[in-house]
């Protein structure tokens, strides 16, 4: 077994004496007893020179008391909160790529080759926007010339309309050669836009009164004649099938010639097929 050995005390006279001092001091001083001296005064002033001792279980302590103080303000405060284990509180991808390393970003080469386009624009002058007013106010003009000589046309005519001719038709009996012969009657009949009597013809209007004549009825369309009938051939074609243009149309005249209602200020006549863009119907078949 370890010995220990007992601590020696040593006196201090200065200090025996301040002690004895101080408890004179706080005694209690009756008025029959004698007052201190004034040297048991100034020893009341001294200060104590004893100092607190601590003995090593003491330190222990001290050091493990710091010690949890300072464990305790380290650890974050979301440790503290229940239930933190769960998988809501786990990190985020956000907070994971805050602390991911260096990334690379590959980019194919359809983008890498996608086109560049910019925003463009026309500037339009005062003299275009005035040339287009007066198109406009021309375009009306006509318009109006075109009401008012419909007006006219309309009362200058008193013959057959195409609705009297499909209810009796004078000519029963259709054949080619005849709605030829009929067309021609009318040649010298000026052309009126959308006029379909001999006081005017337009190109379908003109096809559908002669062949109303024969109790064929017709749309007063050019596109709509061309797909009542079937294409034929133009070594095929015959005087009385219709020639078929994009927008326009007259009847076959041979030889590679067609009699029609052509344009505004011309009359029913014959003339070449002045295009390649054409084709042959025939109407019965």
């Amino acid at each position: 077994m370890a010995r220990f050995s007992r601590r020696r005390l040593t006196r201090n006279p200065a200090r025996g004496a301040a002690t004895k001092a101080i408890i004179a001091a706080k005694a209690p001083v009756s008025p029959t007893s004698p007052q201190p001296d004034a040297a048991a005064r100034v020893a009341t002033k001294l200060p104590s020179t004893r100092r607190l001792r601590r003995g090593p279980v003491a330190n222990v302590l001290v050091m493990a008391v710091s010690a949890g103080i300072v464990g305790t303000l380290a650890i974050p405060a979301y440790a503290f909160a229940p239930g933190s284990a769960g998988p809501q509180f786990g990190e985020t991808d956000v907070t994971k790529l805050t602390k991911a390393q260096a990334q690379s970003v590959e980019v194919t080469d359809d983008v890498i080759a996608a086109p560049v386009t910019k925003d463009s624009y026309d500037a339009v002058t005062g003299a275009e926007i005035a040339a287009a007013a007066e198109a406009e106010a021309a375009a009306e003009a006509a318009r109006v010339a075109a009401e008012e000589a419909m007006t006219s046309y309309a009362a200058s005519y008193s013959g057959p309309s195409v609705g009297d001719f499909l209810a009796n038709p004078p000519y029963p009996n259709f054949d080619l050669a005849s709605v030829y012969d009929v067309a021609t009657s009318y040649i010298g009949v000026p052309y009126v836009y959308g006029g379909a009597t001999p006081a005017g013809f337009d190109c379908s209007g003109f096809v559908m009164y002669v062949y109303a004549q024969f109790g064929v009825s017709m749309p007063h369309s050019s596109a709509g004649q061309g797909d009542m009938g079937t294409r034929i051939s133009e070594a095929d074609a015959q005087p009385g099938d219709l020639v078929i243009m994009p927008g326009h149309d007259g009847f076959y005249a041979g030889n590679g010639m067609i009699l029609h209602a052509p344009y505004e200020g011309a009359s029913v006549r014959v003339q070449p097929i002045w295009t390649s863009d054409y084709y042959i119907v025939r109407i019965g078949i």
